[in-house]
């Protein structure tokens, strides 16, 4: 499938290294050279939503094809949010968000993508992935759990993975939501001054927090070894809400566009059928 992919703040990674600190994590710069605020962002978010919804209602009728939506970020990167933010509006029937949290001791007990693959999306459905099978390159690399060999060869397992995919009607897109550590220490302190946010806070979140240069390096080496054409990365600017979720949708409904989905024909004559 080829895709002409709109202007968006989003940088599209596709097999070449990068620096996570050479990118931006704002998009202020981006919207103003495009002239789109906050406001104007919002009011095409929810035409992107509309088309979204009605690109579902074909995809799910053709039941031929299939999108699988994976979302990374650091601790407080607003994943939720995000995703929440695009499927607003479109059918559920059609739609389906897996998150994924630590392995219990059954998923360990088999390799890294057996939790995974009954997840992935069904004919004609969209699937989104909360967290996702990079979770095993990522936190099991800054915590020490694997060694390099390991690392590297997952690399390749899940390069394999996406393939099969692909292969067989998957569009996958993934998506790293980019935020600063500045960012990032403003969000965890809002929920420690918030009563209602206290559960989304744990003390291990610092722990983590303090790990940051290592998850960057993490995701640097996942994103360049695991950003094939058919099912690359975007890094999104998310320091601002309005301007991540803008630049998912443009992208998630370009894609859908190029996919061009199409309702099955009937095998019969509607103008020769009459109700009574």
């Amino acid at each position: 499938m080829k895709l002409t992919l709109p202007k968006t703040a989003a940088v599209q990674v596709i097999g070449k290294s990068l620096k996570l600190a050479d990118i931006d994590t704002n998009g202020k710069v981006f919207f103003a050279k495009q002239d789109i605020d906050k406001e104007g962002a919002e009011t095409r978010l929810q035409e992107l939503r509309q088309r979204l919804n009605a690109l579902q209602e074909l995809l799910y009728a053709e039941h031929s094809r299939s999108v699988l939506l994976v979302f990374q970020a650091m601790d407080t990167g607003g994943k939720d949010g995000a995703i929440e933010k695009l499927m607003t509006g479109v059918n559920p029937a059609g739609v389906h968000v897996a998150p994924f949290k630590a392995p219990s001791t059954k998923e360990l007990n088999h390799d890294f993508l057996w939790r995974i693959h009954p997840h992935t999306p069904g004919k004609g459905h969209i699937t989104v992935f909360n967290r996702s099978h990079y979770e095993d390159v990522l936190i099991t690399r800054v915590h020490g759990l694997i060694d390099e060999k390991t690392w590297l060869q997952r690399y390749e397992d899940i390069n394999n993975f996406e393939s099969l995919l692909t292969n067989n009607g998957t569009v996958v897109l993934k998506f790293f939501l980019h935020i600063s550590k500045e960012e990032q220490a403003e969000r965890l302190q809002a929920r420690l001054d918030d009563p209602a946010k206290h559960w989304k806070f744990a003390p291990s979140d610092l722990k983590e927090r303090a790990r940051w240069a290592d998850y960057q390096a993490a995701y640097e080496d996942a994103l360049t070894h695991c950003s094939p054409a058919e099912a690359p990365w975007f890094v999104v600017p998310a320091d601002q809400k309005w301007a991540r979720d803008l630049a998912i949708a443009e992208i998630v409904v370009a894609t859908l566009e190029a996919m061009n989905p199409q309702p099955p024909k009937v095998d019969f004559d509607p103008k020769q059928i009459v109700i009574e």
